[in-house]
């Protein structure tokens, strides 16, 4: 796996993720939201640069010419909650993209394990085309690796971009060993690991509930009833 870490040069995303570090800052989430989608349009841009182009016709009012554009299929697709923000900032980039979407969530089991849950997805077919699979944190990879399986269902891509802000080299191990050897994993930085609950050092916190307020501490998945009118 091939990685680009961000951090190892100076750039605005070392401001916007300095930003939402940031306790002092982190009350505010529209702040954070924005910190989120700037760093998603900056790594689309630089990933768009891996793309393959073709040389497409353009009349002008003053003469027939070409320009590049992008010759391949695209497939966005982010985990839900956190990483809406996120994936926003590619999709204002990649507007000629399909979409897909998966909902995990972490669940503490009794005996002390992390487990991720998968409960819905909805995607376009991806065969032969290239995925960028965006997630604001990587601290395990589980979740983006049962992310990736799920798609999978769908057919299986030509190309794999992986996008995070935050990752730790616990998950990077993990999705060496879990994708492609030629996928890429874009990353504003790589912190130090987890605690004891899994969260990542020195990281920023729950980006979901920084993003959109917090959950109910009780909420486990999916309600398990239906609800009528």
């Amino acid at each position: 796996m091939k990685i680009v870490n961000f951090a190892e040069e100076n750039s605005l995303v070392g401001q916007f993720l300095t930003e939402m570090r940031d306790v002092k800052r982190q009350n505010d989430p529209l702040r954070f939201r924005h910190n989120l989608k700037r760093i998603g349009q900056i790594m689309a841009y630089e990933i768009s640069k891996r793309l393959r182009y073709a040389a497409t016709p353009v009349t002008t009012p003053l003469a027939d010419t070409t320009c590049p554009t992008i010759d391949e299929h695209i497939v966005l697709a982010t985990i839900l909650r956190a990483g809406l923000p996120f994936y926003q900032g590619f999709l204002d980039y990649f507007d000629n993209a399909q979409n897909a979407f998966v909902s995990a969530y972490r669940k503490i089991e009794s005996n002390g394990e992390l487990r991720i849950h998968v409960e819905y997805i909805a995607a376009p077919p991806i065969d032969d085309k290239t995925l960028i699979l965006v997630d604001p944190m990587l601290a395990t990879g589980s979740s983006m690796d049962l992310c990736h399986q799920a798609l999978l269902t769908k057919g299986t891509p030509s190309t794999v971009h992986l996008a995070s802000v935050i990752a730790v080299p616990e998950a990077i191990a993990n999705l060496e060993k879990a994708f492609p050897a030629d996928t890429t994993l874009w990353t504003a930085a790589i912190d130090e690991g987890l605690n004891d609950d899994h969260y990542i050092v020195p990281g920023l916190g729950d980006a979901g509930d920084l993003a959109f307020g917090p959950k109910d501490p009780n909420d486990n998945g999916i309600i398990g009833r239906n609800i009528s009118k």
